[in-house]
């Protein structure tokens, strides 16, 4: 499966160069297991306000019948006679 959006080949090359050498640098440090942990958990966090305060939630997606739920058949919608 393939993303017509997604990012660059040399950015997501950079994006885990940078990773896995700042992973190299903490390496034997106390601040490894913050790294290791505290990003995922940041990337989460990032993306869950970024649904939420864009509505991404609150929108149909395309399942089941969420455009039955807000379209109900015998419902006109404005414009239709």
């Amino acid at each position: 499966m393939s993303s017509r959006k997604r990012s660059p080949l040399p950015l997501r090359l950079a994006k885990w160069g940078v990773f896995i050498g700042v992973t190299w640098r903490l390496r034997g440090t106390r601040w490894l297991r913050v790294w290791i942990f505290g990003l995922p958990l940041a990337g989460v966090a990032t993306h869950l306000l970024y649904r939420h305060e864009t509505w991404g939630w609150t929108r149909p997606w395309g399942g089941w019948n969420d455009l039955e739920i807000l379209n109900p058949p015998g419902k006109l919608e404005q414009g239709e006679k």
